[in-house]
């Protein structure tokens, strides 16, 4: 699976970002190895990212493919479990743009556990090659229109919003664009979808 050059520079800065936040965070930040707070509900993701969860299953089916076989198999079991209330094209598994699924993607799948989450360790399969969104989960970062700060709500209990400010992650989100900007396919997909094609 052929990912862009400066995929490996993103997931670099990113992983440095989430060091640095989660040094300054210190007990404010709950993320611990075996927390699945944050892997289970769906969430769209990028095209990058589907092709880098993509670059993981290639890898792990060369290197363990008892676990290549069992990851699919939770994704098999997920798509069977949610797709019926998908809110886009069950077949390529893209998500639905108009307004009517928006909406319906608010409510769907929601306690499902992510099918990269290996239920027996509490850990992610594939967490090298995990998308986006959950490498920022957890600390505080800018969402909507960067003036509020947004964190797993397990983290920053109690802390004021200086204390809250201090541990922001920074997030590079030009580079991350002109990536996506490479890339030819532009649709959003889930986790489950991408870990089967």
């Amino acid at each position: 699976m052929n990912l862009p050059a400066g995929d490996h520079q993103l997931v670099q800065i990113m992983d440095s970002a989430l060091a640095e936040a989660t040094e300054r965070c210190g007990p404010w930040l709950a993320c611990r190895r075996g927390c699945t707070q944050c892997c289970h509900g769906a969430f769209a993701i990028s095209p990058l990212d589907a092709l880098r969860l993509r670059a993981g299953m290639d890898e792990m089916r060369a290197l363990d493919p008892a676990q290549a076989a069992e990851v699919e198999h939770r994704a098999v079991q997920w798509v069977a479990t949610n797709g019926p209330d998908f809110p886009g094209d069950l077949h390529t598994g893209f998500l639905g743009d108009s307004e009517a699924d928006r909406e319906r993607f608010e409510d769907f799948a929601n306690e499902a556990p992510c099918p990269a989450l290996n239920p027996a360790t509490g850990l992610c399969d594939l967490y090298a090659w995990r998308p986006m969104t959950c490498r920022v989960f957890g600390p505080p970062v800018r969402v909507g229109d960067g003036n509020a700060l947004g964190h797993c709500e397990l983290c920053c209990v109690g802390a004021k919003p200086e204390e809250v400010a201090r541990c922001e992650m920074p997030v590079p989100h030009r580079l991350e664009q002109e990536l996506l900007d490479q890339l030819a396919e532009k649709r959003e997909t889930l986790v489950a979808f991408a870990l089967l094609r």
